[in-house]
C-alpha cells in the first residue's frame, strides 16, 4: 500500500472506487432485474458479470495510490498484519462507505429511482450469515494469497473470486461491512433490509478474521525487506 502519497488522496481513492463499485453493483442490477423478464438466473447474471468487471479496472488503476482495498474488513485486516497503519483505519473506513452510499445514490439517479430508498428483500437466518462468512473469508484468502504469492494478479484474483462468490454463495457475496451498508439503502434487486444488515457485517467480520488466522498459521511470515519487495510489486495492492 503506498503509504507515501498524502492520506486525503488515498481516502479520495478509496471513497471513488468503492463508489464506482456500489454504482456498479445496484445499477446492474437494475438494468439486469428490467432486461431479464423474470428470469432470476439471467439477472443474477446480469448482476455478477459488471462487478467481477469493475473490480479488476478498480483495483488496477486505484491499486497504487490507496491499495484499493474498498472494504472496511479488508482494512482492518492489513492494519492487523502492520501493513496499514491503524491510525489510517478510521478514515479509510469512514471514506468507503460514505463512498458506497454516493454510489448507491447515483444509481439510482441513473436509472430514475429516488435518490435513496430503504432496502426490503429479506436477508436473514444463519444459512445466509454462513453464506458471508465463506464468502468474505474466501475473499480474504485470494487477496492474502496473491500478496503473497502473485501480485500482478490480484486485480483478476478479486474479480473472479466475487464472481464465482455470487453464485455459489446462498448470499450472493455481499462480502464487504461498506457494501452492506449501501445495499441497505436500495430497495432494488441489489437491496438488503436495514435490520438484516448487521448480521451480515457480523459474518464479514468472522470470516476474515477467520482468514486472517489461517492464512498467518499456512504461510509463515516473509521478513520485512521481502514483504516490502512484494508490495511494491502488486503496485500498491498490499
Amino acid at each position: 500500500m503506498s503509504e507515501a502519497l498524502p492520506l486525503s488522496r488515498r481516502l479520495l481513492a478509496e471513497a471513488l472506487g468503492t463508489a464506482v463499485l456500489v454504482a456498479t453493483v445496484v445499477g446492474s442490477g437494475i438494468m439486469a432485474d428490467r432486461l431479464a423478464g423474470g428470469n432470476q438466473a439471467v439477472a443474477l447474471l446480469g448482476n455478477t458479470i459488471p462487478t467481477g468487471a469493475i473490480l479488476v479496472v478498480l483495483i488496477t488503476i486505484l491499486g497504487p495510490v490507496s491499495g484499493a482495498h474498498f472494504n472496511p474488513a479488508v482494512s482492518l485486516v492489513f492494519a492487523s498484519r502492520g501493513e496499514l497503519p491503524w491510525r489510517d483505519v478510521l478514515p479509510y473506513i469512514t471514506l468507503q462507505c460514505l463512498g458506497g452510499i454516493a454510489g448507491t445514490i447515483v444509481a439510482h439517479l441513473m436509472f430514475d429511482l429516488a435518490p435513496l430508498m430503504i432496502g426490503t428483500t429479506v436477508r436473514s437466518g444463519p444459512s445466509q450469515w454462513l453464506a458471508e462468512a465463506v464468502a468474505t473469508f474466501t475473499l480474504v484468502l485470494t487477496i492474502l494469497g496473491g500478496v503473497r504469492y502473485a501480485p500482478q494478479a490480484i486485480p483478476w484474483l478479486v474479480g473472479l473470486v466475487i464472481t464465482a462468490a455470487y453464485w455459489f454463495t446462498a448470499s450472493t457475496s455481499f462480502a464487504n461491512p461498506a457494501v452492506t451498508l449501501a445495499r441497505a439503502l436500495t430497495d432494488t434487486f441489489a437491496g438488503i433490509r436495514p435490520q438484516d444488515a448487521p448480521g451480515f457485517i457480523a459474518a464479514q467480520a468472522a470470516g476474515a478474521a477467520a482468514a486472517t488466522a489461517v492464512f498467518r498459521w499456512l504461510v509463515p511470515a516473509l521478513p520485512a525487506t521481502a514483504a516490502r519487495v512484494i508490495g511494491r510489486r502488486a503496485g500498491g495492492v498490499s
